[in-house]
């Protein structure tokens, strides 16, 4: 009952906002993460690149295997490989991949007979990402630009599905939900890290559009 609830609960947030909302906080985002493409450093209140890895307990020999850049590039606020294991062979999705940090640290663990998507809406983060996978031995991985609401890919597509701190950014969060657990198989994985809000959502959803726009 209380997920009921809180579902209903989002959704009445999120159908609060317009069209021109939704495009606000869409540009505020893309321009963001546009200049942490280049560098995450200054752009974010918590410890980045490889003190935020190390910090959030990584593993540690894959860490050590990686070019320094790669380390580096990463934004993420947590680990979502702390919530279970991606085993060999597996095929996983990284919505919201970044600079592709995760998703490479994915493609070592599922291996050569795995396969990884990493998916990103801003073509820069993406564009970085190419560039960290190019720095490492990996075949098992493909970049692609799309949105957590509508993702491009058939029902039961992945064993597991991999997210960083994207979905407080994602609007429409119910919808972006649905779509993971359509491309989960049966007994699929989503492993989650992100930030959540602890006190009352902010009635004046003007200021909310503000503050992801920002």
């Amino acid at each position: 009952m209380d997920g009921a609830i809180n579902k209903v609960r989002m959704n009445a947030v999120e159908n609060l906002f317009t069209g021109e909302d939704r495009k606000r906080i869409r540009e505020g985002i893309a321009a963001k993460y546009r200049k942490v493409a280049v560098s995450p450093e200054g752009s974010f209140k918590y410890p980045v690149g490889l003190a935020g890895l190390e910090g959030q307990n990584y593993d540690r020999g894959i860490l050590r295997a990686l070019p320094e850049e790669v380390p580096a590039s990463y934004c993420g606020v947590g680990n979502p490989f702390s919530l279970g294991p991606v085993r060999k062979g597996e095929a996983v999705l990284d919505i919201g991949c970044g600079a592709g940090v995760d998703t490479i640290v994915a493609a070592v663990m599922t291996g050569p007979e795995g396969r990884v998507i990493g998916m990103d809406l801003t073509p820069e983060m993406l564009e970085r990402a190419r560039e960290n996978l190019k720095k490492v031995s990996l075949e098992n991985v493909t970049l692609q630009e799309g949105s957590a609401e509508d993702l491009p890919f058939p029902d039961a597509s992945f064993d597991v599905v991999i997210s960083n701190g994207v979905f407080n950014l994602v609007p429409d969060k119910a919808r972006a939900l649905s779509e993971v657990f359509r491309v989960l198989k049966p007994n699929g994985r989503f492993m989650l890290a992100d930030q959540v809000l602890t006190a009352e959502q902010p009635a004046d959803t003007g200021s909310v559009v503000e503050n992801w726009a920002r």
